[in-house]
């Protein structure tokens, strides 16, 4: 597909994914939580996007998923972080 039509079937949604991550990084401004290790974690990732490389989607991925090898023992709640806990020690 030429660059012009796929642009203009998805730039409006990408515009609105970017703005809905700067409202929420101000959000975690706000309230003293940008040292979240998730927001953290997210940041790393915005780095990987700004790279005009391919594989951008890979290599966030990659950076927001546990690579652990062994499950955990038993689960505390019912849901996922979203990106890897630091490592505890």
């Amino acid at each position: 597909m030429p660059a012009t039509p796929l642009v203009d079937l998805q730039f409006i949604d990408a515009r609105a994914r970017v703005i809905d991550v700067a409202s929420f990084l101000d959000r975690m401004d706000r309230h003293g939580q940008s040292s979240d290790y998730r927001v953290e974690a997210l940041k790393k990732a915005l780095l990987e996007v700004l790279k005009d490389e391919q594989g951008r989607a890979r290599r966030v991925l990659e950076l927001l998923s546990d690579h652990s090898p062994e499950p955990i023992p038993a689960a505390t709640i019912q849901g996922a972080f979203g990106a890897p806990r630091p490592a505890q020690g």
